[in-house]
């Protein structure tokens, strides 16, 4: 693995997401692959801090599964571990991510032991009031050494002898620079000397204080001790879950160590296909810096790279293999995921540097071969293969090769291969298992393009290249001459094809920005169409709310239980209605007697058409709507043997109807009618009578108006009009 990531040049990609562990592990994620991958793409989508940084706990819990007594700082890296996992539960996690964390049960033992430790690993004071003591004691005394150590500084006496009046902390203890002959005015215990022959004297008058000091951090480490023995104790009892956590928290560290890496750099995880398919879109090698994304289609077995001298063969073969190596240990990397397909192969070859070592007296040749004979072994790989001829004559290595590539197409092994010589590459271009691709050169400006055509043969340019570098113009002619005119010939048509390849992208460019500018267009016009209805909606519904005002003022009248005034109300809002006059809309489709379209997510059949309206064939029943509320659609096929049903307005309609005495099937076929004539006339509110009774007659024909598609809502009716005896139904 290592000599993969070498040579794909991946160090320092790997290296980044290493540096995000929590602790020192390998790069691979083991346990399966797919599981992996959703759990990365969840937390993808999820705010989270990342874990503190941990020791192994294998020695640990091997130490505590034999009863032995733990450290408080062995102690705390446990507890550490815990922590984070208790952090974990509290987030708003994904649906897998939430399911894995929760099902971790940490023994209620072990989650008391958390409050004791603060971020630091020291205990917490105020957890035990013994702790909390000999902690003040300490400060206290610590408080009056420093005083103490001060006055005699600023005693008369010693002023002479001292360095300078600060007190010195040397081997944590506070001392006075003093020069020599201090004996005689201070008494003390030298512990240190200085550079410039000065020394450090700790007096002899804090010495009971410091006793003091050291009489209660012993008491302080033997309570310190029977914590680390309890806290050992409980650890003891649970070996099982320690390792199963320890696990788990290096599972999530693969996790989060992945994620940290994708967010920091907007990068992508790929999940491999069950193909062995490698199509590259929007893809950058994370070596490079600055690159342009390229894209590259590798559906066959053998990808043969040929063209200019470096116009980006070899890294395009290692950023092949490294999408391959990246997609297989889901460490994530710059693509475009919608477009990019990468197969599963069980090994990752990569044949590049020359094998020669004079310390094995292998040549290069020999070292190849030597390669290829380990290579021929295996199966279900992907080979990347640099200078495929490199160390020996190019005819002879041309059909040796072409028998190798062969004999690796069948053993499903798939191939990249980067080369100068055309020879091979003419043998194995009628092979509908390869494919060819070339490195572009811009020969205007004299500069390989790092683009590539498919489907062609390249040109090495190596005089422009020499030119490029320093050769003279001269010795470039001469090798011209001696290269050949023919061959020179072969290689301008092969230039001619990337030329016209160029013109052709060029166009393609074009077109594509035409057709974003007409996106745009289309887009904008949309728009316009969409403020312009909701206008139109806006002045529709200030109109019918004047409407509603003229129909409310008939109901008002309704209270009044006077018929006469009820008919006068009811035709005053319907002589309103037709006053406020219809919505103009000059773009409406040209709807015709037969259409089919679409009104409130029904499929119907326009039987009549008039200004501004249709009379529309809904489920059976003929309903006037406004055309703008209704959207063309496919034209609903004619059904064979389905009789016509003619429906006529009825010629005298009342908006009550009496059900009182009726048994509930006579009762449900007049409602039905009742309904349906309302729809056609056009009525907004229905009054029907149905009496109290037994509840039956009244609860039926609820039960119909509430499943009814038409009826928007129902009441009782107010006292005055029957009450719960009838129901008013809103259509």
């Amino acid at each position: 693995m290592d000599s993969i990531i070498k040579k794909t040049d991946l160090q320092t990609h790997i290296e980044r997401l290493e540096n995000n562990f929590s602790r020192e592990k390998e790069m691979v994620l083991e346990g399966d692959y797919n599981l992996h991958y959703q759990f990365l793409t969840e937390l993808l989508e999820t705010d989270f801090k990342t874990p503190p940084k941990v020791k192994e706990l294998k020695r640990t819990i091997n130490h505590v599964s034999k009863k032995g007594h733990l450290k408080l700082d062995e102690i705390f890296e446990v507890i550490k571990i815990i922590d984070y996992f208790i952090y974990l539960k509290k987030l708003d996690l994904h649906s897998k991510t939430r399911k894995w964390i929760g099902d971790i049960n940490i023994p209620d033992e072990i989650y008391e032991m958390v409050p004791f430790f603060d971020e630091k690993g020291r205990l917490v004071s105020a957890k035990d009031e013994q702790l909390s003591k000999f902690e003040d004691l300490i400060k206290r005394f610590k408080r009056e050494l420093r005083d103490k150590v001060a006055s005699v500084a600023t005693s008369r006496n010693i002023k002479e002898y001292l360095v300078d009046t600060q007190v010195h902390y040397i081997n944590e203890e506070e001392t006075l620079l003093v020069r020599g002959g201090f004996s005689s005015v201070l008494k003390g215990k030298v512990v240190s000397r200085s550079s410039n022959g000065f020394f450090y004297v700790v007096p002899d008058s804090v010495t009971s204080i410091k006793q003091e000091i050291n009489g209660v951090e012993e008491r302080l480490a033997d309570l310190l001790f029977q914590y680390e023995q309890r806290f050992s104790g409980v650890l003891s009892r649970y070996v099982g879950f320690l390792k199963f956590i320890n696990k788990e928290f290096d599972r999530f560290d693969h996790y989060q160590a992945r994620v940290e890496l994708a967010k920091s750099q907007n990068l992508n995880f790929s999940l491999m296909d069950n193909s062995d398919k490698i199509i590259l879109d929007g893809f950058v090698h994370p070596a490079l810096t600055e690159a342009v994304p390229f894209s590259v289609k590798f559906d066959k077995k053998v990808l043969m790279i040929t063209g200019v001298n470096a116009g980006g063969k070899t890294m395009l073969l290692k950023s092949i293999l490294s999408a391959v190596f990246m997609s297989k240990y889901l460490i994530p990397f710059k693509f475009n995921p919608k477009k990019t397909v990468i197969g599963k192969f069980k090994n990752i070859e990569a044949i590049i540097e020359d094998p020669q070592n004079s310390k094995n007296d292998i040549s290069t040749f020999a070292g190849r071969m030597k390669e290829f004979s380990q290579i021929l072994k295996n199966s279900n790989q992907i080979v990347g293969i640099d200078e495929i001829e490199l160390g020996t004559d190019s005819d002879e290595a041309a059909s040796l090769f072409k028998v190798i590539l062969e004999e690796l197409i069948q053993k499903k092994t798939k191939v990249i291969i980067t080369t100068h010589h055309k020879r091979l590459a003419a043998m194995m271009a009628g092979n509908e298992e390869v494919s060819l691709i070339a490195a572009m050169y811009d020969e205007q400006f004299q500069k390989p393009l790092y683009r590539f055509l498919e489907g062609s043969i390249g040109k090495s340019y190596a005089f422009e290249t020499a030119s490029r570098y320093g050769i003279s113009d001269l010795l470039v002619k001469r090798a011209k001459e001696v290269y050949g005119e023919d061959k020179e010939k072969l290689n301008d048509l092969i230039q001619r094809s990337s030329e016209l390849e160029l013109e052709l992208n060029r166009k393609l460019k074009e077109l594509e920005e035409k057709s974003e500018k007409l996106d745009r267009e289309r887009s904008n016009v949309k728009a316009d169409k969409d403020k312009f209805y909701e206008d139109l909606m806006a002045k529709r519904s200030k109109l019918e709310g004047k409407f509603r005002e003229a129909v409310n003022s008939a109901k008002e009248a309704a209270k009044m239980n006077k018929p006469q005034e009820i008919h006068k109300k009811l035709n005053e809002a319907y002589k309103s209605k037709k006053s406020l006059g219809k919505c103009q809309v000059d773009d409406l489709p040209d709807f015709k007697v037969g259409d089919s379209v679409k009104y409130l997510s029904n499929s119907c059949i326009i039987l009549k058409v008039r200004k501004d309206d249709v009379l529309l064939d809904v489920d059976g029943k003929k309903v006037y709507a406004p055309k703008i509320k209704i959207s063309s659609a496919p034209k609903v096929p004619k059904k064979p043997n389905k009789s016509k049903v003619n429906v006529q307005k009825p010629t005298k309609m009342q908006i009550k109807l009496d059900l009182h005495g009726k048994r509930a099937d006579d009762a449900l076929d007049e409602l039905d009618k009742f309904v349906s004539d309302a729809l056609i006339v056009g009525y907004d509110e229905l009054l029907i009578y149905h009496g109290i009774g037994s509840g039956i007659l009244s609860r039926v024909v609820k039960d119909y108006l509430k499943e009814h598609p038409h009826v928007k809502s129902i009441e009782d009716a107010h006292p005055s009009l029957g009450g719960s005896g009838a129901t008013v139904a809103t259509l």
